[in-house]
């Protein structure tokens, strides 16, 4: 019997299950359970994505300098202050490492992104999960929550999974209202979807202060989940602990070759943008017809509210059973609720009709 014994927090994490992609005996697959882009990659990113082929063994560039360098020139950034990673998971990970750790509190949403708990624990925090109101991020009770422990406050704008969005000016009250001592992480993995005017991402959050983080990512507009990209913006005494911690090959070189690609495609955000607008509202309204409530959201994906976790359970069986796989939310205590990426034209509109049916047969 082996006499190892890892760190109590370890064993209290259970691992992330991502969003299903197969189901047995099921020839056609639709996938809407990971937010993934409607459209797949761009057409530039994968002939780079090709082309980089003949150089595999070359080690990538330790510091994505070209990556930073477009990342800077799209978003108006300082690529002096961005730091790329294997997914914003990563960079999460990092972040709540070096600011985290035994005897330390991490405050999020009670709905906010799991990794955020994962991280957390894997640190050796104690995460404290506030309670929201109307599913939406509170920053009354989350600054109420902040206490002499507290190094660390994580949240999503817009919230992985309800799609809530904080107005900018609450998000400046969430930062005044907290300690200097404390990070702000600020997870804008959505917010090439936001088409409110007033929105900011965390840009000026970031410039602002000297203790917050913006966290993106390619895997949603961009379309490149597969290749595992994410980036941060950050004050430069955070960018200089990071890089104390960050592996050097963090990010391969094919994924900074289709990112640099993927932010020149011409139109590709725009064209993502009206479409994820248009059927989003589409989607929902066919639901909301039909007597299932569908959570306003500004990301591509939205809650379908079912009232009872039974019926939404039996919803996602009645999905599955022809091949449309959406995201059950019991996990994140939201049982009576499916959470459906915004897919192409086609799927929204299967999607559709199987709930429709669904509800009509249930009733």
């Amino acid at each position: 019997m082996s006499l190892l014994n890892p760190r109590p927090t370890i064993l209290s994490i259970e691992p992330y299950v991502g969003g299903e992609s197969k189901i047995p005996g099921v020839n056609r697959i639709i996938k809407l359970s990971s937010n993934e882009g409607a459209f797949g990659p761009p057409p530039a990113a994968m002939e780079a994505h090709a082309a980089i082929s003949r150089e595999l063994h070359r080690y990538p560039d330790p510091g994505s300098t070209g990556l930073r360098e477009a990342i800077g020139a799209r978003f108006g950034l300082d690529p002096a202050r961005i730091v790329c990673g294997n997914g914003s998971d990563e960079l999460l990970a990092y972040l709540i490492l070096a600011y985290g750790g035994e005897g330390t509190e991490l405050v999020m949403s009670a709905h906010g992104f799991t990794m955020y708990d994962l991280s957390g624990r894997y640190a050796g925090c104690t995460v404290i999960k506030v309670p929201e109101k109307n599913l939406t991020a509170d920053v009354d009770a989350i600054l109420a929550a902040v206490g002499p422990r507290t190094r660390i406050v994580c949240i999503a704008n817009p919230n992985n999974p309800t799609g809530t969005l904080l107005p900018s000016a609450e998000m400046r009250r969430l930062r005044a209202g907290l300690r200097g001592d404390i990070l702000l992480v600020i997870d804008a993995a959505y917010a090439e979807y936001v088409t409110d005017p007033d929105f900011d991402p965390g840009n000026a959050l970031v410039d602002a202060s000297g203790n917050t983080v913006m966290t993106r990512t390619f895997s949603k507009i961009f379309g490149l989940g597969g290749l595992r990209l994410g980036w941060a913006y950050m004050p430069a005494e955070v960018m200089d602990i990071v890089g104390r911690i960050r592996g050097p090959f963090n990010v391969n070189a094919a994924a900074q070759a289709a990112g640099i690609a993927a932010l020149s495609e011409p139109g590709w955000v725009e064209k993502s943008i009206a479409h994820n607008v248009e059927w989003r509202g589409r989607l929902a309204a066919a639901l909301e017809a039909v007597g299932i409530k569908a959570w306003p959201s500004h990301g591509n994906f939205f809650l379908a509210d079912f009232g009872t976790a039974e019926k939404a359970k039996a919803a996602d069986a009645y999905l599955r059973a022809r091949g449309l796989i959406v995201r059950a939310m019991g996990s994140y205590g939201l049982g009576q609720c499916l959470r459906i990426t915004i897919g192409t034209g086609e799927e929204c509109t299967l999607v559709a009709e199987a709930l429709t049916a669904f509800m009509k047969q249930d009733g």
